[in-house]
């Protein structure tokens, strides 16, 4: 399955129960709504479905082989998909946080994207963070719309759903996943006063550019 030793693979299993336990104490997840997978060896280590995270150990994470192979005691989350598809599709990714935070679900269910209104926009790696067009959760066809969306992007709203964060870690996609979260804030913040001014595709690839050397960088 991997070429990792068991106490990596354990620790591995471990940091994923860990950050579905922030992603509740951060207030961007509520209950079991949110799921998180991790690229191991020819596949993925993602949480099962439906199972309080406080009661989850090592072994109720479940892989995920990009060839159909699924070893567990338990089902994987119902989101596999695009967790799946993601990792498949985009060698770069290896940590997916999905989660259901407030402000970006409500601007998911306007079908809103979040426009240039504030240069951290731009550690999204683009001018925008784009809203996916609706699709039932778990169909194959979420996957694609939230690929799509993610097009040169490492973040992406699910229209009347939620929110997913890539990075190459997973401690880089929970921090993108509470950074979306505050741009959202902001966006709903100031739309009672009416559509914010917005920053140019120019000047979000010079910030682009410029954090091009910091912590932000992929």
């Amino acid at each position: 399955m991997n070429n990792s030793t068991e106490s990596t693979e354990i620790d591995i299993r471990q940091s994923i129960i860990d950050a579905c336990i922030s992603m509740n104490a951060l207030h961007i997840n509520q209950g079991t709504s949110g799921n998180i997978s991790v690229r191991h060896g020819e596949g993925i280590l993602i949480t099962p479905t439906s199972m309080p995270y406080k009661t989850m150990t090592p072994e109720d994470i479940v892989w995920m082989g990009f060839d159909g192979q699924i070893v567990g005691n338990r089902a994987p989350s119902s989101e596999w998909n695009f967790h799946m598809e993601i990792m498949r599709r985009k060698p770069e990714v290896n940590a997916v946080v999905h989660a259901h935070p407030t402000a970006c679900t409500t601007l998911s269910i306007m079908e809103k994207e979040i426009p240039p209104i504030h240069y951290m926009v731009a550690v999204c790696g683009g001018h925008n963070i784009r809203c996916a067009p609706y699709a039932t959760f778990g169909v194959g066809q979420l996957s694609e719309n939230a690929l799509q969306a993610l097009e040169g992007r490492s973040a992406c709203l699910l229209a009347h759903h939620g929110m997913i964060a890539t990075a190459a870690s997973l401690d880089k996609a929970l921090w993108l996943a509470v950074e979306v979260e505050t741009l959202a804030k902001q966006y709903l913040g100031c739309l009672p006063m009416g559509e914010p001014p917005l920053l140019s595709e120019e000047e979000i690839q010079n910030v682009i550019n410029r954090m091009s050397g910091y912590g932000h960088a992929d």
